[in-house]
This record gives C-alpha cells, structure tokens and sequence, in this order.
C-alpha cells in the first residue's frame, strides 16, 4: 500500500455528518468547513447527508443507526463541549469519545472526530475556522483520507 495522494480513487458512495446544536452557532462553522473539506473530496452536495441532534452525547447513536444503513462510506461527527463548573463536561466529553470510537469500529467505517472539547467559548471560536483552523473541515479530511485507505482493503476484507 502506498500513502495517500491527490490522485486518489474517488470514494464510491455517500458521507453522513452528525451535528449537534448544542453551541450551534459554532457547530455550524465546523459544518461549513466539513462541507467544505467533502467538497474538495469530490462529494457533491447531493452525496452528503447533514443531520443535527441535540448535543454531542447523541452523536454516537445517531451515527451508528446511520452507518447501519450500509449507504454511507464514511462519518463525521461535529459538536462542542465546552466546560462548566461542574464534573459534566467530562462526562459527555469521554462518553462522546468512546461512542464515536465504538461505532467506527463496529461499522468498519471512519468517523472524523470533530467535536471540540473547549475550556471557553473563545478556544471554541478559535477551532472553527478562526486562529486555531476549522476542526471540522479536518475531521472530514481525516474521515476521507481513512475511506482511501480502507478502500485499498477491498471490500469483504
């Protein structure tokens, strides 16, 4: 196998991402550049399934019910969690983590991991599209480029 290049085989079926609404206003910015980043992958507009939940503990469910469908050769999972004063955050940031992890693994199909796990509002800002870059744009270019080589597998693999 060989690393990945700019003259990859196009990936043959359709992408899901998982928003979640909690902090909306950034989770957007990260679906604009996961859009972006899908984009420049070669899916067309009509190949990406954009799906919002609550909040970012609902993302594993929902992205596994939709790997299940068999339509989707790759995942991206979008939210932010930002932390308060109590033990929460870590709650939902770990429970997140782990459930993202489980359901690629148990599908065999990658899921870009872009759910920001932020101090303050600013550090959030910063990760969708400001100083820090846009994390959704490269969880999708994550998920894309593990598509790629999964694809050198074959299928049945």
């Amino acid at each position: 196998m060989t690393g990945g290049s700019s003259t990859a085989r196009p990936l043959d079926g359709r992408a899901l991402v998982v928003a979640g609404r909690y902090n909306e206003s950034v989770t957007r910015k990260l679906l604009e550049g996961a859009e972006h980043a899908l984009s420049n992958a070669g899916f067309g507009t009509r190949d990406v399934d954009v799906v919002w939940v609550p909040g970012a503990f609902e993302l594993p469910l929902v992205i596994d019910r939709g790997l299940a469908t068999g339509k989707y050769v790759l995942a991206v999972a979008l939210g932010v969690v930002i932390r308060g004063e109590t033990t929460h955050f870590e709650y939902i940031a770990s429970e997140t983590a782990r459930g993202i992890s489980t359901v690629a693994r148990q599908h065999g199909i990658p899921v870009g991991f872009g759910v920001l796990t932020c101090e303050v509002m600013g550090q959030a800002l910063a990760r969708a599209g400001g100083d820090a870059g846009n994390k959704g744009a490269e969880a999708a270019e994550a998920a894309v480029a593990t598509a790629r080589v999964l694809q050198q597998f074959g299928r049945g693999a």
